[in-house]
């Protein structure tokens, strides 16, 4: 039976977290915060399903009218968010290079093959390698850390200086780094991996400035084996209208690369396997508004749902104020 979690924050600011299985939702016992629950689970040698059984749930919670009510928050953090490491892979679905691909051919004026191209062929070729193999290395990128993780329904802030707020549907993996160095994928989440399209555009060295935003999750985290195939929908909402909607398609089945080939290419470096840390690591999509000519506007809405998830993701788009020129003092 597929167990899904989530952290929940009352009205006077206490923490627990929900289990929630297709027989109904409760509180688990004896913890307050899923990072907490992940490392009892490590300790005890037990998946998260065996811990909460061990722990027990305790009353009945609906969980769509927690969502409503402002009561679910993002379902991992850390309490040093320096220690919450987001991050995330580029051109990993099937058909995502199209809309890349478009963007620098465009920007360039060029008539050859992309860089982006031939980065998605290659892991076409070698994304998905025999068990026991390493794979094509994918593209790469850091997002920032646990201060640009916002949860279900929290505004997502494109800076003052930004030239674009992006949605990009995609799952992402959520993991814990065990006591001895071993990273372990607690499950998978909704996630918007929130971008500036138009900096990326202007030019693909500028692609690092354009990860560096906020990025959502879902109220879901999804634990087990994750879903081969999972499809949804993407959408934008202004003033109450669908402004643009379009399928949306993840799970290995609609990718280029194994999730198992990602995970290796990341959690290769030492530096990503410190004992405590948690890392929201992104997979990637194949479906962008901005591919299709929309520009998002403050007060817009982001909106992905897609089973097995039983949550969507909400999001109102703003903008943050025209900050000063950051000047630095020698000391």
């Amino acid at each position: 039976m597929t167990l899904r979690l989530a952290q929940y924050r009352g009205a006077d600011g206490e923490r627990r977290v929900i289990a929630a299985t297709a027989d109904g939702a409760g509180f688990v016992t004896g913890v307050s915060d899923m990072r907490t629950l992940a490392l009892h689970a490590i300790e005890q040698g037990q998946t998260l399903a065996q811990a909460v059984a061990a722990l027990g749930t305790a009353g009945q919670v609906d969980l769509r009218a927690a969502l409503d009510a402002g009561r679910l928050i993002a379902p991992i953090d850390h309490p040093d968010p320096a220690h919450l490491i987001l991050s995330g892979t580029g051109l990993t679905h099937l058909g995502s290079a199209e809309g890349r691909d478009k963007m620098h051919r465009d920007a360039a004026q060029a008539t050859h093959q992309t860089d982006s191209m031939r980065m998605f062929l290659e892991g076409v070729e070698g994304g998905k390698p025999a068990d026991g193999a390493v794979g094509q290395q994918p593209e790469w990128f850091y997002k920032g850390n646990g201060t640009h993780l916002v949860g279900p329904d929290a505004p997502l802030e494109m800076p003052g200086f930004a030239q674009d707020g992006g949605e990009e549907p995609e799952l992402a993996g959520i993991y814990l780094i065990g006591p001895d160095g071993a990273p372990w994928r607690l499950g998978l989440c909704l996630a918007n991996e929130f971008s500036d399209h138009v900096t990326e555009r202007h030019n693909y060295l500028w692609l690092a400035h354009s990860k560096l935003r906020q990025a959502a999750l879902g109220p879901e985290l999804l634990t087990g084996p994750a879903p081969d195939d999972v499809r949804g929908a993407s959408r934008i909402v202004r003033d109450g209208t669908v402004l643009w909607e379009k399928p949306f398609l993840s799970g290995e089945a609609n990718m280029s690369h194994a999730l198992a080939n990602l995970e290796h290419h990341h959690f290769k470096y030492p530096l990503f396997r410190a004992p405590g840390d948690v890392h929201v690591h992104f997979f990637g999509t194949a479906t962008l508004s901005f591919s299709d000519g929309v520009r998002t506007a403050p007060g817009d809405r982001f909106e992905i749902e897609a089973a097995p998830f039983t949550l969507p993701l909400r999001n109102p788009l703003s903008r943050g104020g025209q900050a000063a020129i950051t000047r630095v003092r020698s000391l």
